[in-house]
């Protein structure tokens, strides 16, 4: 069993990292551990645009299917993650390369919120997103005020 700073302590463990590789030591430096955060953090950054976007997603098929229950906190919540989403995106843009494929999951998993919230039967709902990402973005509804 490895007792390692990275086990032991993850703060303590980076602030040494970080200090080890702004002072030039790069021998010194746990790349291999190093190298997994920084992977961990690209994921993270994808996981957060997929979550925003599968919110979204849920909120314009709600609003979509329940025309007579929409409502201003599904307005406000769709607002909310296209400004999310897109802070997101211009935080990193390498995202863009994989947006139908974060859209495509975000979809699948909308869907299954929105039926658990709704009681809408799969069936009802289109097999691929009728939104393409600059759609859910940009489309209606729109919050003018």
């Amino acid at each position: 069993m490895s007792n390692s700073l990275y086990e032991r302590d993850f703060y303590a463990w980076a602030t040494e990292q970080a200090a080890l590789l702004r002072a030039g030591h790069l021998s010194a430096a746990d790349v291999e551990n190093i190298a997994e955060e920084i992977d961990s953090m690209g994921r993270s950054e994808r996981r957060e645009l997929t979550s925003r976007l599968t919110i979204l997603l849920t909120h314009l098929l709600k609003w979509q299917m329940q025309a007579d229950r929409r409502g201003r906190s599904w307005l406000l919540s769709i607002v909310e993650q296209r400004g999310e989403a897109l802070s997101v995106l211009e935080e990193n843009p390498s995202l863009r390369s994989q947006i139908d494929q974060i859209m495509a999951t975000a979809y699948t998993r909308a869907v299954v919120a929105a039926r658990r919230q709704t009681k809408i039967p799969k069936s009802a709902f289109p097999a691929q997103s009728p939104w393409t990402f600059d759609q859910a973005i940009n489309g209606e509804p729109t919050d003018d005020e």
